[in-house]
């Protein structure tokens, strides 16, 4: 059920709609913002918003996202004035669908741009509100306590022998898996990303629920997790003995605001659209019941401390992350994460242990009594390439993300069903090869 403000929002919103504005009611006098984001977000901005803007009334109806693309597309657009929302593909798809209108933005103070990657739409029809990062959230002490090293990079997930202490999202069932594992691939390289994730998922423990995977490092179930930030932040400001890691080569990527073609009220649209993009309407993202990132430069001079600045992130790797080919291939990167790790994870477990066995007993060049053997060696190399196979090419990920674009209403079920038989059937060939190989290359007692 709906919080109680929400269900007075929307009961609000019907009755407006239905019999009109009502006595006493000026043309300018609300706002009808649809969003998706938490009660203590909303009630502390609905406050500023009003106390900035007297007499103006901001009206919330809390809708999901698929929920509020059925609402826009109606041709009063529901009543609504402005979207507001964490929903990274909802936004270029109403785009596209003429949803918006124009909006303009002073590129002086909000650059649209985010650690070297677009955030707002080129088009102008909508603007980046916040964003949020994604990496590692690690429990120190308990690394320590296992011996295990801290990852600083992706690729570090694969390095360590986790033993279950590393926590995965499931791609598919995990809302922010489908973008975290997007930039990994981007950042890695298509084949060489899958081939990390394969491996490290041999060794980690998978998790089906986005508040669960961070939580596992909070409740000492793991010493590692991939994760969206916020939750990480979350358990910091808790004083949950974790911490969280920014790989080099990550993303930051947006929440967003647009107003609506048929807004009603535009002029107040206007006003609630600039004040959330405002200093003061940016600052209040650094509040403690909040903590998300600004895409104003200016306003981290008010950053409590401790806090990362995007902008000039320490350590970070020139790596222009491409958000709108990601979100063509969410549901893509979903049906290959079921079909090649979460749906095959026993049998990565195996592949992965002989081919580290194998490794380890290759001779240790460093010592001087070891002699080379290249022939074992190749034999490791080229059980590492075909256990890191994957089915579908980089090239080819874009002509084959529209059959699994809209996962959730199944549009094509017999061509998925067809897809996903040939990925199984070369997948397994591929793995019994490579098990082969692994286990050949042990030395023979």
């Amino acid at each position: 059920m709906l919080p109680l403000s929400r269900r007075i929002a929307a009961l609000l919103l019907g009755s407006i709609l239905m019999f009109g504005s009502g006595a006493g009611w000026a043309v300018e006098d609300r706002v009808v913002v649809m969003t998706s984001y938490p009660d203590e977000l909303v009630q502390r901005y609905e406050q500023a918003f009003e106390r900035a803007n007297p007499g103006t009334d901001l009206q919330v109806v809390w809708k999901p996202s698929r929920d509020a693309a059925v609402e826009l597309a109606k041709p009063d657009q529901g009543g609504v004035d402005v979207y507001w929302t964490p929903s990274l593909s909802s936004f270029p798809r109403l785009r596209d669908a003429g949803a918006f209108r124009s909006l303009a933005v002073d590129r002086a103070v909000l650059p649209g741009v985010v650690d070297g990657q677009f955030v707002s739409d080129r088009r102008g029809f909508f603007e980046a509100f916040e964003v949020a990062g994604y990496g590692l959230i690690v429990n120190p002490a308990a690394l320590a306590r296992d011996r295990l090293p801290q990852p600083a990079t992706w690729r570090d997930l694969a390095a360590t022998r986790w033993t279950g202490q590393l926590a995965l999202p499931i791609a598919g069932q995990v809302g922010f898996s489908g973008a975290l594992y997007d930039i990994l691939l981007q950042a890695e390289g298509w084949e060489a990303g899958w081939a990390l994730l394969g491996e490290a998922a041999a060794d980690a423990t998978l998790v089906g629920s986005g508040g669960q995977v961070s939580e596992s490092v909070v409740n000492g179930e793991a010493d590692v997790a991939v994760t969206v930030d916020f939750f990480a932040r979350s358990a910091i400001a808790n004083g949950h003995p974790v911490a969280l890691v920014y790989p080099p080569r990550t993303a930051f990527l947006p929440a967003q605001v647009a107003i609506t073609r048929a807004a009603p009220h535009p002029d107040a649209a206007r006003a609630f659209v600039d004040f959330v993009l405002s200093a003061p309407g940016q600052a209040l993202l650094f509040h403690p019941d909040i903590r998300r990132y600004p895409v104003r430069p200016d306003v981290y001079a008010q950053a409590p401390a401790g806090t990362v600045n995007p902008f000039q992130r320490v350590g970070a790797e020139p790596y222009a992350y491409d958000m709108e080919t990601g979100l063509n291939r969410h549901g893509l990167i979903a049906a290959l994460f079921d079909t090649l790790i979460a749906g095959r994870q026993d049998r990565l477990k195996t592949l992965w242990g002989a081919i580290h066995a194998a490794e380890a007993a290759l001779p240790n060049n460093a010592e001087p009594t070891n002699k080379p053997d290249p022939e074992r060696a190749a034999l490791v190399s080229r059980a590492r390439t075909l256990a890191g196979f994957v089915p579908v090419a980089g090239a080819d990920a874009d002509r084959l993300a529209p059959i699994f674009q809209d996962r959730r209403s199944n549009r094509n079920p017999e061509e998925q069903a067809a897809v996903r038989k040939d990925w199984s059937a070369r997948i397994d060939a591929a793995h019994a090869e490579a098990l082969d190989l692994a286990r050949r290359a042990l030395p023979t007692p």
